[in-house]
């Protein structure tokens, strides 16, 4: 990546949001917001009794983290944020139209498993399906690339790296999404 740019990790809950994002923005020197940090407490408080959240209940917390963004337009900075529909991305778009998704995906049964191992976090395995269910990848024409989530967290941040650094600048249309690894 030839300038500074808006990073949004994105991914079911499970795949490492909250551990590759920090580590991205220390390998790109810019930096890290969680995007649980930008849910109302009404959120977090449905999704800790199991009850996935409405397109509506996350209206301003795509938009929070849209504003985010769009306030370190140019310094560059690393989000994680699951944006699992595209309609949820345009929404971070329509603030911050220059952001670049990282993807990171990844087998079901290992994303699983990681979950079990979590502790203290308000998402429970039981929404794993959901989430999944609700996924739509990367399109073409948005801006992002596809990483794998196997591996030491250091070996997935590299990855992103690479892949990143493959993006070319995000404003030019020929090198919109990096499709090798999906």
């Amino acid at each position: 990546m030839t300038t500074p740019h808006v990073v949004v990790v994105m991914g079911v809950a499970g795949t490492g949001k909250t551990t590759i994002g920090p580590l991205l923005a220390g390998r790109l020197g810019v930096p890290y917001a969680e995007a649980d940090d930008f849910h109302p407490p009404a959120n977090i408080a449905k999704m800790t009794a199991g009850t996935p959240l409405t397109d509506e209940d996350r209206r301003p917390w795509l938009d929070a983290i849209g504003d985010w963004a769009q306030g370190r337009a140019g310094l560059g900075g690393v989000v994680s944020c699951s944006a699992l529909k595209r309609a949820y991305r345009d929404r971070i778009r329509s603030a911050a139209p220059d952001v670049v998704f990282v993807h990171l995906t990844g087998d079901r049964a290992l994303i699983g498993e990681r979950m079990a191992q979590r502790k203290g976090h308000f998402m429970p395995t039981a929404l794993l399906d959901s989430q999944f269910a609700t996924l739509q990848p990367l399109q073409e024409d948005e801006t992002g690339v596809a990483v794998d989530v196997g591996g030491t967290p250091y070996e997935i941040t590299e990855r992103a790296v690479t892949a990143l650094h493959g993006l070319g600048d995000p404003g030019d249309p020929g090198d919109r999404n990096d499709q090798s690894d999906r």
